[in-house]
């Protein structure tokens, strides 16, 4: 799981096992160590949620996401799921997407487990 952070911006790009590791436990999660902490960023699916949130404490992102909105995304085409949360002076733009293989490759990434590109043959990159 990839995660981007640009200004009040999250994306989190998911390959194939990963959807499927959510659509089966409910949660996935990815640590990057630090010498004297680590960050945490998460994905939860969370029957009780309305549409998708973010939360950050103790060194944890928390994405919630409605379970529906999870067995949809999971089990179908669909490709990004995507929310404008409130947050104290403006928003948080939420981006989920399904990972994408690059049409160039790429040595330094592993994209065995990504998704096909679907414009396979349009001389597009990523």
């Amino acid at each position: 799981m990839k995660l981007r952070i640009k200004g009040a911006s999250l994306r989190l790009r998911l390959t194939q096992g990963e959807i499927r590791a959510l659509a089966q436990h409910g949660m996935i999660e990815e640590r990057v160590p630090f010498p004297h902490a680590q960050l945490v960023y998460r994905l939860r699916r969370e029957a009780a949620a309305r549409e998708i949130g973010a939360s950050f404490g103790a060194g944890v992102v928390e994405i919630q996401i409605p379970e529906a909105a999870v067995r949809e995304w999971c089990t179908t085409e669909l490709v990004t799921l995507e929310r404008e949360q409130p947050v104290p002076g403006g928003t948080l733009r939420i981006v989920l997407e399904k990972d994408y293989a690059c049409l160039a490759p790429r040595n330094d990434e592993d994209e065995s487990d990504n998704y096909p590109h679907p414009d396979g043959a349009s001389g597009k990159t990523c």
